[in-house]
């Protein structure tokens, strides 16, 4: 039997046009292109806050103690130690974002492939299955503090806490893709041309899922920053002195009648960093799916 091939340069071509496509369609969606600005925004002040950041995080000025937001020095005003809480922001932001990032990097790289074996290889599904409903068995939250309160209290901690509280909904997503992709005709026919299960996986099921994988991870990233917020608000996230936007919410809710933006301002950013994800997750869903090309 001989099985056709398409040649290299249809497939780098067919792989451009859909990457137009989908731009295409990103930029004519407003809710995308706003969440995009807020994101790159978020992005470039975290990687810069140590030099954009007006004072230092632990610089203290016991004579400027709760000062309100716009007055001469301090925008966003004072805590109760009289530091800066725009500078603070920042810099929690920073983290907020590190942790997110590192969570949904170590779940995907744990859970892809377990979900692509679950979804390919039926000897090894049940396993892998039993082992995803065993972990969706204890709630996310509890899953990540339990495991955060065992490895101590450090960003790296917290974020190898919520990455791992994460794997059991990037195998299920993956299996399901998986599952889907394996039933087409052009994996069967590289399977009757003699390739490996390996060589299927790596070059043919996996590309194929990587827009489901995309998705999944800006789904993701939203949910660990409000994980690491949980958890530095427990104090088993990141320690003081270092910035948090968990911890700042945790020491101003003691203060919230005499300085109530030291706490509304933090949760502010948590909430407007979640929300861009999450609207960006789903614009992205929609310019990934094939099915609007027919539209």
């Amino acid at each position: 039997m001989t099985v056709l091939t398409v040649p290299i340069a249809e497939t780098a071509s067919a792989s451009i046009t859909r990457r137009t496509r989908v731009l295409r369609r990103l930029r004519r969606n407003p809710l995308a292109v706003v969440s995009f600005v807020v994101l790159a925004l978020a992005a470039g002040i975290a990687l810069l806050s140590p030099w954009l950041a007006p004072y230092s995080v632990d610089q203290t000025d016991f004579a400027r103690v709760f000062v309100p937001p716009g007055s001469p020095g301090h925008v966003l005003g004072t805590d109760d130690l009289g530091r800066d809480v725009l500078s603070r922001i920042m810099l929690g932001a920073r983290a907020s974002l590190q942790v997110g990032l590192l969570a949904v990097a170590t779940s995907l790289v744990l859970g892809v492939p377990l979900g692509l074996a679950a979804g390919y290889f039926r000897a090894w599904d049940a396993v892998i299955s039993r082992f995803t409903d065993l972990l969706l068995a204890f709630p996310f939250l509890i899953m990540a503090v339990g495991l955060a309160a065992i490895r101590g209290a450090s960003l790296g901690n917290a974020a190898v806490a919520i990455g791992i509280a994460q794997i059991p909904g990037v195998i299920r997503v993956v299996r399901s893709d998986t599952l889907r992709l394996k039933s087409l005709d052009f994996v069967a026919a590289a399977v009757v041309d003699g390739a490996s299960d390996l060589w299927v996986l790596t070059r043919h099921i996996l590309p194929n899922a990587t827009s489901v994988i995309l998705v999944q991870a800006t789904v993701a990233i939203p949910a660990a920053i409000l994980g690491e917020a949980v958890l530095s608000f427990l104090g088993l996230g990141i320690q003081p002195p270092a910035p948090s936007l968990g911890t700042m919410l945790a020491t101003a809710q003691q203060f919230a009648a005499r300085a109530p933006w030291a706490a509304v301002l933090p949760g502010v950013v948590i909430m407007g960093l979640a929300l861009a994800f999450n609207v960006f997750g789903d614009a992205l869903r929609d310019a990934l799916d094939p099915k609007g090309d027919r539209r």
